[in-house]
């Protein structure tokens, strides 16, 4: 039945892509919206439709007026709601100044890498004065995950929660909370809409110096500690004795964070779209891009309790050069008492800036549910074994024109620093265009060498720039072991990202990747399953996934200022033998793909800006 709906489908759309009228084509997308629902009927209990129009707005932050990007005039973006199952349709106008795209992080989007996002993997940019639909499938994912832009750094205020509540009749793995909230972690620049443009511009001159966050934020604000903005620092009302469902998102852009609420235990049991076993903590250490489900029970006096969020420096201890900045909103009891002192602050559980020990004991604690009705698959017969060099280096610079003369800083893996491609690696894929990528991204590192040691050979640091991509078999069960290196003394973490999967974590240690012993305690049974995950600072992690999701996904540090400097591929699972275990067509329309990134600004044009959130 659906392989006939499938043929219907595409009858109807080979029909009305003849029609040039503008008429037609608006039928067009139409029937393909309502065939793609009929082909994925089986899967999703109900269709949801979003319109995300994305303008510029001036907002006040730290005393002073900023113009940045955002979706409906909010920031954080808009919240999803859905159940497990549901299909999202997601049309994106775009009337900003730049092209835009969005990314559905966590999402597996099953066969249909259309609809990912990534500019230069998946797509191209969205112009302004124009519209894409994106098309959301929830499939496997349950619990919190997100959304966010996916060009170059616009992600920074372009960025909401994605909620995805158990299926119809099912219930949470744990007892219902009395209430929930939703807390966006975040970034601010004071760059604003100009963050892209300053980016680009040290990018060109090869300098170190690109822009970093003056601060952190919850829900958009800076919180008490910062002058101009207590008045809008967030409040979450509660009653005494119950128990709250918070939903975590990370959208910093730049680092890890530490979080922690003042006299007030937290319990994790959920984690990039997945169920955890629950842990009793105190803080959390959260990486750029991922999501957790906590529960919290207002057991205390009647009050008022900071939550806080500092950044987790990962440097080495001498840099001290980025923002001090404590983020906070208050956790706020209902009832009658005095407000005259001021809300309890976690001193004595959020941890500093560089403890990585705290950061270390966190991550080792998490564990899948690993029920009957949430259970573990975590492949045993691992037939594409991967080592990964995660490093900074240096790429020589023609004519001493660079900022550090004849060389200039960059990211890689495997000493490959990823360069984007004119076209989309998807569309040249799909339509064999040839000289876009070069299928040979490497197994191994093309040198072994002590990874984590000190005073380590500059030679080794001189990367090669590539667009390579790595080509799997539909099927194929694949193990990866990440290694930070400390390369030019650059050893911090790299919370690696997966699109189109979910992986597991079956091992995480420090020091150089021992591939006799280290696999001897790897962890098979109930490891953490997630999207998002780091490489300790000189350190390793080992994953395991299967490639059952056929298309071509992008793999990138989700440190932004690495991923700009390279430290990104791309894997193309090829189809399986049946048309269900096949990458789907495209839609009929994707965003044109311009000569090159200099193009992406449209022109300037006349707009009246919203003010203020």
């Amino acid at each position: 039945m659906g392989r006939d709906t499938e043929k219907k489908k595409r009858t109807i759309i080979r029909n009305m892509a003849n029609s040039t009228s503008p008429a037609s084509y608006i039928y067009f997308v139409a029937i393909s919206l309502f065939l793609g629902n009929l082909v994925l009927g089986a899967q999703a209990r109900t269709v949801h439709y979003y319109d995300f129009v994305l303008r510029e707005i001036n907002v006040t932050r730290n005393c002073t007026i900023t113009t940045i990007l955002v979706v409906n005039d909010s920031f954080p973006g808009p919240t999803i709601r859905v159940q497990k199952g549901d299909l999202v349709y997601v049309k994106v106008h775009n009337q900003g100044l730049y092209g835009v795209t969005l990314h559905w992080h966590g999402v597996k989007q099953p066969r249909n890498p259309w609809s990912d996002g990534p500019e230069y993997i998946t797509q191209c940019a969205i112009p302004p004065g124009t519209n894409f639909t994106y098309e959301v499938n929830l499939t496997e994912e349950e619990g919190t995950i997100w959304w966010h832009a996916h060009n170059e750094w616009t992600r920074s205020t372009v960025h909401g929660a994605i909620v995805v509540l158990p299926r119809e009749g099912s219930s949470f793995p744990f007892p219902t909370a009395d209430g929930e909230h939703v807390i966006v972690l975040g970034s601010w620049y004071n760059e604003g809409t100009s963050l892209n443009k300053a980016l680009e511009m040290e990018m060109s001159i090869g300098s170190p110096n690109i822009p970093r966050a003056t601060g952190y934020l919850i829900n958009g604000q800076y919180g008490d500690f910062v002058p101009c903005s207590n008045e809008t620092t967030p409040h979450f009302f509660v009653d005494y004795g119950k128990t709250y469902l918070l939903r975590i998102v990370s959208a910093v852009v730049g680092t890890e964070m530490f979080f922690s609420i003042a006299d007030h235990n937290m319990t994790v049991v959920g984690m990039d779209g997945a169920y955890t076993k629950p842990i009793v903590v105190s803080y959390l250490m959260i990486e750029p891009g991922q999501t957790m489900d906590i529960l919290v029970t207002t057991n205390q006096s009647p009050g008022r309790y900071y939550m806080a969020a500092q950044r987790f420096a990962t440097e080495y201890l001498a840099f001290t050069k980025f923002s001090h900045v404590v983020a906070t909103a208050i956790i706020q009891y209902k009832g009658n008492y005095s407000l005259t002192s001021p809300p309890s602050f976690p001193i004595d559980t959020l941890p500093f800036y560089h403890d990585y020990s705290a950061a270390v004991s966190f991550t080792h604690q998490l564990r899948s549910l690993a029920t009957e009705e949430y259970p573990v698959d975590v492949p045993y017969n691992v037939t594409t074994r991967m080592f990964i060099t995660a490093s900074l280096n240096s790429l020589p610079c023609p004519d001493d024109s660079c900022y550090m003369g004849d060389s200039k800083l960059a990211a890689s893996l495997n000493n490959i620093s990823w360069k984007d491609p004119s076209v989309d690696v998807l569309q040249a894929y799909y339509r064999n265009i040839s000289g876009v990528y070069t299928a040979d991204f490497p197994d191994f590192p093309p040198e072994m060498f002590n990874f984590t040691g000190d005073d380590l050979p500059s030679s080794l640091a001189e990367a090669s720039v590539g667009t390579a991509v790595k080509v799997l078999n539909y099927n194929e069960t694949v193990e990866i072991v990440f290694q930070g290196t400390n390369l030019l003394e650059g050893s911090e973490y790299h919370p690696m990202h997966m699109h189109g999967y979910s992986f597991y974590i079956v091992g995480l240690g420090s020091g150089n990747f021992n591939n006799e012993t280290d696999p001897l305690a790897y962890n098979l049974v109930d490891p953490p399953k997630v999207n998002t995950f780091g490489v300790p600072r000189s350190g390793w992690v080992a994953i395991r996934f299967r490639a059952d999701n056929p298309g071509v996904w992008f793999w990138h540090c989700h440190i932004d200022r690495h991923m700009s400097w390279g430290m990104d591929y791309v894997f193309i699972v090829k189809n399986g033998d049946t048309e269900e275990t096949s990458m789907r067509p495209p839609p009929p329309y994707m965003p044109p793909c311009v000569a090159s990134k200099k193009d992406k600004l449209f022109g300037e044009q006349d707009r009246n800006l919203k003010s203020d959130i």
